[in-house]
């Protein structure tokens, strides 16, 4: 059986984990274990908060719209209900662009809605 020398393997390898470390603090960037460890860690964090990002963008339109709402006398609740009430089906994505970006054709919507339209 032939013999098999296998540092250049581990060097490649440790080289690609090495490099996915970089940045982390002490000992996790530059010993092979605890950047191993480190890498493990990172990337399942990684994972679970790019799907955790689309709760949070979410709860950042509900924000906008709730605030643009209020600027306008009703509240984000009344104003959901009012748009399913008149059957206007825009996400809450579009409707946060809209409070910030076009706040004339935002008020339409809350007077549809059934609110005050006030500016």
């Amino acid at each position: 059986m032939p013999r098999v020398k296998r540092g250049v393997t581990s060097h490649h390898r440790h080289t690609k984990i090495l490099s996915l470390t970089k940045g982390h603090r002490g000992t996790k960037h530059r010993l092979i274990r605890r950047a191993t460890e480190s890498m493990i860690h990172s990337l399942t964090y990684a994972y679970f908060h790019r799907r955790e990002r689309r709760g949070d963008m979410r709860r950042l339109w509900i924000l906008r719209v709730n605030a643009a709402c209020r600027a306008r006398g009703i509240t984000y609740g009344q104003f959901i209900f009012g748009l399913k009430k008149s059957g206007i089906e825009i996400d809450r994505k579009m409707l946060a662009d809209m409070a910030v970006r076009e706040p004339e054709s935002f008020s339409r919507l809350v007077t549809l809605a059934g609110g005050k339209g006030q500016d």
